[in-house]
């Protein structure tokens, strides 16, 4: 019988939650969302269980992401898991958003778009020196989800609109300068601090007692031209000033951000910009209405076929440039789908 790609303990005060599919960087499926969500739902009315502790079996990732692999060919084949990966990972991560209880991701190596939505909505959010954190869906035809829709636009400044367009990935000193992360913790102390977690009486205060201050944030020096040029009316906007501005650095983002899906680069503006304003739900709801047109649409299956299947890293988007698009053009991807809206109990 193969090992489960989820594990689940109860040890003194808590619930643990171990994602076990190291050999594919613990990517989240289908199964694993549809195991997790019933027993966070249990753990938060099981009285023995006073926090939740995520963690991964040892190796690269904490998380890399969601099942790309599964979401390709259910694509390819018109196959409704598709969606339905989509609605219970979206409701799992707002479960996990509004948790009763202490919920504390360890984060220790490579966490990506699906590692990103069952960590970054929790009360608690450790990075190790290990960390690389990134949502780099712009690159594979699709868009910062798993609720970036809502945390994006909450880092500081343009923070989050830089990392949304470009897939910028963070090392722990700039995942707790943008709030990704609340603590640092040595990697190396992971194991003792899990052991007083499981038996403390204040998860604060224990966390507190092992975590350290980051190296200086790189994208704290940075942040002042980030704002600058981030802050622009629209993506072309933004290429525009960064290539006004004749430097190294502007540069080569402009040139990141033209390797990119136009579509998800307008798509991406336009779900950080609105969910600035919205409440989590509301931001999942839009979330999913995208992935409807990401479904029936090109881009996505494109990227996937490009970086993850055949590995030419040679996409051939449509439309191929932004000058080929418009608002009108990304609109349909945010319109209410009426009876198959997001059911979010």
């Amino acid at each position: 019988m193969s090992e489960a790609e989820v594990l689940f303990e109860k040890s003194g005060r808590a619930g643990i939650i171990t994602l076990n599919r190291p050999e594919a960087m613990n990517a989240l499926t289908l199964n694993m969302v549809r195991q997790m969500h019933p027993q966070l739902e249990a753990w938060a009315s099981d009285d023995e269980v006073e926090r939740v502790i995520i963690r991964a079996a040892e190796g690269k990732a904490f998380c890399a992401g969601g099942d790309i692999r599964a979401l390709y060919e259910w694509g390819q084949t018109n196959n409704r898991n598709f969606l339905d990966f989509y609605a219970e990972e979206y409701r799992l991560d707002t479960l996990i958003k509004r948790y009763p209880k202490p919920y504390i991701a360890l984060l220790d190596g490579i966490t990506m778009g699906g590692g990103v939505g069952v960590s970054v909505h929790g009360s608690h959010r450790i990075a190790t020196e290990g960390l690389t954190f990134a949502m780099p869906e712009t690159g594979i035809g699709l868009f910062p989800d798993v609720g970036g829709t809502y945390f994006l636009p909450r880092c500081p400044g343009e923070l989050g609109m830089f990392m949304g367009l470009t897939g910028h990935r963070l090392k722990a000193p700039d995942a707790v300068f943008t709030g990704v992360a609340t603590h640092f913790v040595a990697a190396t102390d992971l194991a003792a601090l899990t052991h007083v977690l499981v038996s403390c009486n204040e998860v604060d205060e224990a966390i507190e007692s092992f975590a350290a201050d980051p190296d200086p944030a790189p994208l704290a020096e940075q942040q002042p031209r980030i704002d600058r040029h981030f802050s622009c009316d629209g993506v072309a906007e933004i290429i525009a000033s960064l290539d006004a501005a004749d430097d190294d650095w502007s540069e080569k983002t402009a040139d990141i951000l033209r390797t990119k899906s136009p579509t998800s680069l307008m798509i991406t503006y336009r779900q950080i910009r609105e969910g600035a304003d919205l409440c989590f739900e509301d931001c999942m709801r839009m979330e999913y209405r995208i992935v409807n047109g990401i479904f029936s649409g090109h881009d996505f299956f494109e990227g996937t076929r490009a970086v993850v299947i055949d590995k030419d890293l040679k996409p051939k988007w449509k439309p191929a440039t932004l000058g080929d698009m418009s608002d009108e053009t990304v609109a349909p991807y945010f319109a209410h789908l009426g009876a198959d809206e997001l059911a979010l109990s």
